[in-house]
């Protein structure tokens, strides 16, 4: 696999990948919704719950937990002691006091309402895949809160400004990309057609367009890897566990 994969939006920088991206070929999910082509923003969310020493996680209770909430398939992710859920918000409702109740003295953690999102009404007329696959990954924001402000500021104009970096997402087939955020840790979706390959698609993104380099290039200050990542490490990908 290709350690320069560059996963767009604004944050996958090479360093990230370099590190990550051999796990591509486990990260990618078939997460089952009733309508997945409707997982747009402002309509799904992530449950995060991280371990500690003396709350363990177990992965049969905490996917009868999502059961009873209503998630009739829950995809659970994992990288090492952090546990995600990503569905849509309609099942989200009692579901966060549920797992914090289960998991008492574990860090339970919801982020709700993207910041971001690319999806393909930014591409004209062309089709919208019926089925997805999801790729979830995470990193924090630096701890400069200036820089922080700089970070949201790129993304709330990227469209605007850098259209070159949407264009790229079209060209690569992506269906969708949600960037969430809590606190300084950020949550990555990466939808794309069911059945295709990551590794394929994402050297598409920067075919005859430069300018999703500087982009990149551009993004690196604003992101580190979470507690437990190794040097140098940013972006890290969630798998799925338990099913």
């Amino acid at each position: 696999m290709k350690a320069n994969v560059f996963f767009g939006i604004v944050f996958l920088i090479v360093s990230c990948l370099g590190s990550c991206v051999s796990r591509e070929a486990h990260a990618v999910q078939n997460v089952t919704f009733k309508d997945t082509a409707s997982i747009v923003k402002g309509s799904s969310f992530i449950i995060e719950l991280v371990e500690k020493p003396w709350v363990k996680v177990d992965l049969s209770k905490l996917r009868a937990i999502c059961e009873e909430n209503g998630l009739q398939h829950p995809n659970i992710h994992q990288w090492k002691d952090h546990f995600v859920v990503f569905d849509t918000a309609s099942y989200a409702a009692g579901l966060e006091s549920k797992i914090s109740t289960a998991f008492q003295g574990a860090v339970v953690k919801t982020y709700r309402n993207p910041f971001y999102e690319f999806n393909r009404s930014h591409c004209g007329n062309d089709p919208v895949a019926k089925v997805w696959d999801h790729v979830i990954l995470t990193a924090n924001l630096v701890e400069d809160t200036v820089l922080q402000k700089e970070y949201m500021d790129y993304h709330a104009t990227q469209f605007q400004k850098w259209p070159e970096v949407s264009k790229g997402f079209c060209n690569a087939n992506f269906q969708q990309l949600l960037v969430f955020r809590n606190g300084r840790q950020l949550m990555l979706v990466i939808s794309i057609p069911k059945g295709s390959s990551l590794d394929e698609l994402n050297p598409k993104t920067t075919e005859n367009n430069p300018r999703v380099d500087d982009w990149n290039a551009l993004m690196k200050k604003y992101q580190e890897g979470i507690e437990g990542t190794k040097p140098g490490e940013v972006w890290v990908f969630l798998e799925e566990v338990g099913k």
